[in-house]
């Protein structure tokens, strides 16, 4: 007699049974490292923009103004003509790592001599715990 070599249908039953299984108990732990580390980029994400605003600074004499915001790191304000050297920041850098706008505060109520810049988590909102606390530059 010839033995026929491959799976059969319970053997391949199987191994799928197990490979979800695997994935059932995993994919809540890797969501959760994912959620981590979105937390852990606030700051450096906040640190460039501080750069860019420091720049800005620079050539400007001046930080933007709460009207014109950080978009003025991407587009000259009016009555900066001939200062104004940018764009200063990629888009993306205006986003926290959830794709929420970072709040800018000028003047600002923590750093009472130039700004404040805020990530309000996950959530988008003010206050939070975990992945959705704010996030201050101080």
């Amino acid at each position: 007699m010839k033995k026929n070599k491959g799976f059969t249908i319970i053997e391949i039953l199987v191994v799928i049974v197990l490979i979800s299984l695997l994935a059932v108990i995993m994919l809540p732990r890797f969501i959760s490292q994912a959620e981590s580390a979105r937390q852990k980029l606030v700051k450096p994400r906040m640190a460039l923009l501080e750069q860019s605003l420091t720049a800005f600074w620079t050539d400007c004499g001046r930080f933007p103004n709460q009207t014109e915001g950080l978009a003025a790191l991407l587009k000259e304000p009016s009555g900066l003509t001939g200062k104004w050297k940018g764009p200063y920041a990629r888009e993306d850098i205006l986003l926290d790592p959830w794709g929420n706008p970072f709040e800018y505060i000028i003047p600002g109520k923590d750093n009472i001599n130039s700004y404040d810049l805020i990530s309000r988590g996950r959530d988008g909102k003010p206050s939070g715990t975990g992945d959705d606390a704010d996030v201050f530059n101080k």
